[in-house]
């Protein structure tokens, strides 16, 4: 059986998009582990977190493993420090994204070597790939055209495949792009809620 691996990536300038009156480290707190959440309670796959933040051991669940990387670090790097057959990376800005969209991206992998899931307004939500890491590819979830990149840097087209996109959290009006009817993202939802 194929080791996935689901790795939440956090950065800290998604704090950035704290709506008024939010604290800004409570803000990416709530969404990261909201992310988290969502990746850790899928079935058949090991959640781990990337961070260049300080201090999120306390959002994931006792025996996660947490890989501290530094702020800028290429994805590449990244994806080359997680172990397992098959890695799917999620933005930690993410925290309404339906779990069926992480599924799917292993499902493509059938028959891509690189699957994205993009973001409305540019980059990607998400990436998944086999490991290591075709050496082809340099992905970056934020560089506005992703696919276009990665399959300019691919042998062939078909070696890139995408999934329905979904949205980030990247400004604090991306917050009216969450769906109250959506179950989930709890602790954004209270953090929004009080303010």
């Amino acid at each position: 059986m194929l080791t996935r691996i689901v790795a939440v990536l956090v950065h800290d300038h998604m704090a950035q998009a704290a709506p008024p009156g939010v604290d800004p480290r409570e803000f990416l707190e709530a969404v990261a582990e909201d992310t988290y959440e969502l990746v850790a309670g899928l079935e058949l796959v090991t959640p781990v977190l990337i961070t260049s933040v300080p201090g999120l051991e306390e959002i994931v669940w006792p025996g996660t493993e947490i890989i501290t990387i530094e702020p800028g670090e290429p994805l590449r790097a990244v994806l080359g420090r997680l172990p397992g057959d098959q890695a799917a990376v999620i933005g930690a800005d993410a925290p309404d994204l339906p779990p069926l969209l992480v599924g799917k991206l292993f499902r493509e992998l059938g028959r891509a070597e690189i699957t994205v899931c993009p973001a409305e307004g540019g980059g990607a939500v998400a990436l998944a790939c086999s490991l290591p890491l075709p050496g082809w590819a340099d992905p970056d979830l934020d560089d506005p055209d992703v696919v276009a990149t990665l399959r300019a840097q691919a042998p062939g087209p078909r070696r890139v495949a995408t999934t329905p996109g979904w949205h980030r959290l990247r400004t604090f009006g991306d917050v009216e792009r969450l769906d109250p009817g959506l179950e989930g993202w709890d602790n954004t939802r209270a953090l929004i809620a009080a303010r």
